[in-house]
């Protein structure tokens, strides 16, 4: 039986948890965790240096973690980016099928795709910039990767536009491409506005050309 404690002695403490003095290295955390954070301070850097002039010294220290921890989840400064560029092209192809399969509606589809296109965009630029305009485009593994976001997106759009017009499959392909290349290259161009054109009429104005565009094959039952 555990005694009473005396009504002179005063209660034991709680026992309070160390301060970690300025600059010391974060403390160990679930792997997803430590991931996530890494490619947080892994995008900040790339964002501002582009992939060639970012460190993995930098992002160690961005990330508050030593360089040894860095290099267990991520072996080299290309696995690291090329983990980031999947991760945001798996997003954006998630958030771009579910708009399109938002509706059976062809003129609400066109609007929900532009929509979530720019809304992409205008949550995270850092992301889209990440992605669409970094110095390591032309490298054949990056490549290959925006090409499969690209060709999965447009053949989605293909696919509606041949079940409805019964175009032949590579007319209704070049019909996808040219509306996926819409929304992308019209974003990227509001996104450079600086705020200076309110996000839902820029995706309303893109929305209504491709519309008037995409309408006017007509739509066989």
């Amino acid at each position: 039986m555990v005694p009473e404690a005396r009504a002179d002695r005063p209660p034991a403490a709680e026992p309070q948890a160390p301060s970690r003095p300025p600059g010391q290295r974060s403390a160990r955390m679930p792997r997803d965790e430590r991931r996530a954070q890494l490619l947080v301070a892994a995008q900040e850097v790339f964002v501002a240096n582009g992939y060639h002039g970012a460190a993995m010294d930098e992002i160690a220290e961005t990330a508050h973690v030593s360089k040894p921890v860095l290099y267990q989840h991520f072996p080299s400064k290309r696995d690291l980016y090329l983990a980031l560029l999947e991760s945001h092209l798996a997003s954006l192809t998630e958030l771009m099928l579910g708009a399109l399969n938002s509706t059976t509606d062809n003129d609400e589809r066109v609007q929900a795709v532009m929509r979530a296109y720019f809304h992409f965009i205008a949550s995270d630029d850092q992301a889209h910039r990440l992605v669409f305009e970094s110095d390591l485009i032309n490298d054949p593994d990056v490549s290959s990767r925006l090409e499969t976001f690209n060709r999965t997106f447009a053949d989605a759009i293909a696919r509606v536009i041949a079940e409805d017009t019964k175009l032949p499959h590579l007319e209704a392909e070049l019909l996808g491409r040219g509306l996926a290349g819409m929304a992308q290259v019209s974003a990227r161009y509001w996104l450079e506005t600086d705020g200076n054109l309110d996000l839902d009429v820029a995706s309303d104005l893109i929305y209504r050309l491709a519309w008037r565009g995409i309408s006017r094959f007509p739509k066989e039952s």
